[in-house]
C-alpha cells in the first residue's frame, strides 16, 4: 500500500510538471508570434517610406541601394554569429540584443541624415527595408518554434506565424502614409517622418521587454562539445549529419534571396514613386492590399501543404507568381503594375511557412539553430549583394525598363525548377506517416468521395 501511494504522489507530481512545462511552451509559442507581428508592424512602416523619404532628402538611387546593402551585409553577419553563440549564450538573451539595436535604429535614422552615420547605423543595426524579415531574428524564431511544438502541428505554427507578421506588416504599411495625413493638420511632413522612426524604436523596445519573459523551455537542448576541424564546420560547426542537406538548400536559398533582393520592398516603392510619380499615401494602400493578400496566403498555404506535400507547395505556387513578378517592369501605368503586383503577392509567400517547415522536417532537433542560421545566411547573403545593382538599375533612362522586376522573375523561376529538381525524390518522415495513416485508413478517403 505504501508503494502504491509513492507511486501516486510520483505520477501526480509529474502529471503536474508535464502540464506547467504545456503551459510554458504555449505561452512562449505566443509571445514569440507577438514580438514576430510588433517587429513586422515596425518593418510595414519603414519598408514603405525608407527609399522615399531618403530620395526626398536627395540621396541618389545608387546611394539608397547601397545604404540597403550595407544592412543586409550587417543582418549576414550578424546571422553567421548568432548560428555560432546563440545557443550557448542563451536565445532570450541574444533577441534582447538584436531589439534593443532594432530601436537604436530607429532613432539614429529618424534624427540624423548623414550618409556615413546612417551607413554605420544600416550595418551594426536593423533596418526595415522589407515587411517579411529574414535576419537576425528569424533563425532563432524558427529554431524556438520547432522546439515548442509537435512535428504534425509545425507547418500550422509557421503558418500562424507568418500569417501574423503579413497582417501587421500591412497595418504598418496602412500607416505609413500618415505624415501625408498629417500635413493637412499643419504637421509638418518631416515631423511626420521622425514620428514614425520613433514607433519604430518603441516597438524595438517592446520585444525587447517580450524576449525577457519568455521560458526556458525556448532554449537549446544541452549537448556535448563539437571539436571544429574542416572548412564546412568552420562555416557551420553545429551541422553534422544534416550537412548535406542544409548545404544543397543553402545554395538554393541563396539564389531565392539573391533575386529577392532585387526587389525588396523598399526599392519597388522607389520604383513606383520615381516611375509614376505615386505619392506615400497610394504607396502606403498599396503594399497594405500587398502585405494583406501574403496573408491570406499562408492560410491557403497549410491545408495545401497537407494534401500535396511541402515541396509542392513551395515549387508550384512560387513558379506562377515570379511570372507575374516580371510583368511589373511592362506595366505602362500604375494602377496595370499594382493590380500585377498584388495577383504576385497573393502566390509569391505560400513557399515561407512550408519551407521553413521543410528545412525544420529535414534536419536533426539538435542542429535545427544551426540549420536555421546557415539557411537564413545565405539568404542573407543573396539578398545582400543585390539591392545596389537595383538601386543602379532604377536610375536615368534605366528606369523605365523595370530592369529589377524582370531579373528578379528569371532568377526565382530558376530556383524553383532546381528545387524541385533536387528534392522531388526526396519524402519527410511526417510526411510518410500521413501517407500510412491514409493507406491504413482507407475508408475516409472513400466516404469522402460518396
Amino acid at each position: 500500500m505504501r508503494n502504491e501511494g509513492n507511486e501516486s504522489v510520483t505520477s501526480a507530481g509529474e502529471a503536474g510538471r508535464g502540464t506547467a512545462e504545456t503551459r510554458a511552451r504555449r505561452r512562449s509559442t505566443q509571445l514569440i508570434l507577438l514580438m514576430r507581428g510588433l517587429r513586422s508592424l515596425a518593418y510595414g512602416l519603414l519598408a514603405v517610406i525608407l527609399g522615399v523619404v531618403l530620395a526626398g532628402e536627395g540621396f541618389s538611387p545608387a546611394a539608397i541601394g547601397v545604404l540597403i546593402t550595407v544592412s543586409l551585409v550587417g543582418d549576414m553577419v550578424g546571422t553567421y554569429v548568432i548560428g555560432l553563440v546563440a545557443d550557448t549564450w542563451g536565445r532570450r538573451r541574444m533577441l534582447v540584443v538584436l531589439s534593443l539595436l532594432m530601436a537604436a535604429t530607429g532613432v539614429i535614422f529618424g534624427l540624423v541624415r548623414s550618409y556615413p552615420v546612417l551607413l554605420v547605423a544600416a550595418f551594426f543595426g536593423t533596418l526595415g527595408t522589407s515587411a517579411s524579415e529574414t535576419a537576425p531574428f528569424l533563425p532563432i524564431d524558427q529554431a524556438m518554434i520547432a522546439q515548442v511544438t509537435v512535428p504534425e502541428r509545425r507547418t500550422a505554427l509557421f503558418a500562424r506565424y507568418n500569417l501574423v507578421a503579413a497582417l501587421s506588416a500591412a497595418v504598418g504599411a496602412l500607416g505609413a502614409g500618415l505624415p501625408d495625413l498629417l500635413t493637412r493638420t499643419g504637421l509638418p511632413f518631416a515631423s511626420g517622418i521622425r514620428l514614425l522612426f520613433g514607433m519604430y524604436a518603441v516597438l524595438g523596445l517592446v520585444v525587447a521587454g517580450l524576449s525577457l519573459r519568455l521560458s526556458s523551455s525556448v532554449e537549446a537542448p544541452a549537448r556535448p562539445p563539437i571539436q571544429v576541424q574542416s572548412l564546412g564546420q568552420r562555416l557551420a560547426p553545429q551541422l553534422h549529419r544534416s550537412r548535406g542537406i542544409v548545404w544543397r538548400l543553402t545554395a538554393l536559398f541563396s539564389v531565392d534571396a539573391l533575386a529577392g533582393g532585387l526587389v525588396v520592398q523598399s526599392l519597388m516603392a522607389l520604383f513606383f514613386h520615381l516611375r509614376f510619380g505615386v505619392p506615400l499615401t497610394a504607396l502606403s494602400a498599396l503594399f497594405f492590399g500587398a502585405n494583406l493578400l501574403s496573408a491570406l496566403s499562408f492560410l491557403a498555404a497549410v491545408p495545401l501543404a497537407r494534401r500535396i506535400g511541402l515541396l509542392k507547395t513551395m515549387v508550384f505556387t512560387h513558379l506562377p507568381s515570379n511570372v507575374l513578378l516580371a510583368l511589373v517592369a511592362f506595366a505602362p501605368t500604375f494602377p496595370i503594375g499594382a493590380a500585377l503586383l498584388l495577383l504576385r503577392q497573393a502566390l509569391s509567400q505560400m513557399d515561407v511557412p512550408t519551407r521553413q517547415a521543410y528545412t525544420m522536417a529535414l534536419v536533426d532537433p539538435e542542429e535545427r539553430t544551426a540549420a536555421a542560421s546557415v539557411t537564413s545566411l545565405a539568404r542573407s547573403l543573396g539578398s545582400a549583394t543585390s539591392p545596389i545593382v537595383s538601386g543602379l538599375l532604377l536610375q536615368g533612362s534605366l528606369l523605365v525598363l523595370g530592369l529589377p522586376f524582370l531579373l528578379a522573375g528569371a532568377l526565382k523561376a530558376a530556383y524553383d525548377l532546381t528545387l524541385w529538381s533536387i528534392f522531388r525524390g526526396v519524402h519527410l518522415p511526417e510526411e510518410e506517416d500521413r501517407s500510412i495513416q491514409a493507406a491504413a485508413h482507407p475508408e475516409h478517403g472513400r466516404s469522402g468521395n460518396q
